[in-house]
């Protein structure tokens, strides 16, 4: 892998040679980057590459916890409304309340 195929704009690279950036300013950096992931590449293969081609040297750095935290899996949905989060299994209400 080639830091021009994952980089191509050098935004993760910039971020990281922006005096005082904050977590926020890197979030909207990532997006920015992470729309313009070509639509066959594992976009997990890409941050993994960024984070050890540039966030080596710089473990503090909030880039490289936002590209971290990119790696993380996502919360497992839960279905929180409707009949089935008033409906325990057994079909009893969930309040203690009769169906």
């Amino acid at each position: 892998m080639k830091v021009e195929d994952v980089d191509p704009k050098g935004l993760i690279r910039e971020s990281y040679r922006i005096e005082g950036i904050t977590s926020p300013m890197c979030k909207t950096i990532f997006f920015d980057w992470a729309i313009q992931v070509a639509v066959g590449a594992d976009p997990a293969e890409h941050i993994a590459f960024c984070i050890s081609h540039y966030g080596a040297d710089l473990p503090g750095h909030p880039m490289t916890a936002v590209l971290q935290a990119a790696l993380a899996p996502a919360p497992i949905k839960t279905r929180r409304g409707g009949r089935a989060g008033r409906i325990n299994e057994s079909g009893q209400r969930r309040d203690g309340q009769s169906v």
